[in-house]
């Protein structure tokens, strides 16, 4: 346990409870903590999901501006499902996405986790998109990213960030809870 990862789940854990809460501020905190995993993850050969981390940077900021700036002209993005069109799209490209990094990082890295490495950074993509447009499916997908983690990087004997990868599927239960609760105001709000 390094002083690195430390602070790396720490920046962690702040980032997916300020998500949780619809707070803006999971973004800036969200890219401090990206920055902390990027080297954590590269020092242990974790290739893609060391990339995954710069993705992450690029759709945080998208995100931060997104929530910023809502559809309706109203200053805040409201709560979404998931649109079947969506749905679909993500069903169809991250499927292929994974067996296209699955087969660079088996072919043209040391990786020892291609497998896990690989659908981790395609789920982690697919959720971390569906965040910054606020669709409350979100939580389930990064609840999938969480299990697959918590194997990978026990494997990697990064046992803090594993619990930390524990913790987030708690956090997710309380963000799908505290988002679908946000849904069904807005859905009443508009009914009435």
């Amino acid at each position: 346990m390094s002083a690195l990862e430390i602070f790396g789940v720490a920046t962690g854990a702040i980032c997916v409870l300020l998500a949780a809460k619809e707070n803006i501020l999971t973004w800036p905190i969200g890219i401090v903590n990206n920055v902390a995993f990027f080297v954590m993850f590269w020092r242990n050969k974790l290739y893609a999901d060391a990339t995954l981390q710069i993705f992450y940077i690029v759709i945080s900021v998208y995100g931060w501006w997104r929530w910023s700036h809502s559809d309706t002209g109203a200053g805040q993005l409201p709560v979404r499902n998931t649109s079947r069109r969506t749905a679909l799209l993500l069903a169809v490209v991250t499927p292929i996405a994974w067996l296209g990094i699955y087969q660079l990082l088996r072919h043209y890295t040391d990786s020892t986790v291609p497998v896990g490495d690989s659908m981790a950074t395609v789920l982690s993509l697919a959720a971390q998109y569906m965040a910054g447009r606020k669709l409350l499916e979100n939580w389930i997908v990064w609840i999938l990213v969480d299990i697959i983690s918590i194997a990978l990087f026990t494997y990697k004997h990064l046992y803090l960030t594993a619990g930390l990868y524990a913790a987030f599927i708690v956090m997710c239960v309380m963000g799908y809870r505290v988002w679908q609760n946000t849904l069904r105001k807005q859905q009443a709000a508009a009914a009435a």
